[in-house]
């Protein structure tokens, strides 16, 4: 089961660098790029780069709260 562990927490660790460095170059290094480079083709508009975290966030903290309301709702039951 050991290994098992240290198999997931690399492969999160690898998706997780992935994604860092692609979201980084995207943001950081791209718009120093000119538009008609090759590179251009492989990431999203700019407008992505802001749209998609927000997103992910609202998305996040809606599930965070249905999670918290959830749990409340189970323990009132429990005491009553």
């Amino acid at each position: 089961m050991e290994l098992a562990d240290k198999t997931v927490g690399f492969l999160l660790s690898l998706t997780s660098l992935s994604i860092f460095t692609y979201y980084t170059f995207w943001v950081v290094i791209l718009p120093f790029v000119d538009s008609d480079h090759f590179v251009h083709n492989y990431f999203l508009p700019q407008e992505y780069a802001i749209l998609i975290p927000v997103f992910a966030g609202v998305v996040l903290l809606c599930l965070l709260g249905i999670f918290v309301g959830t749990v409340m709702l189970k323990s009132k039951k429990k005491k009553a």
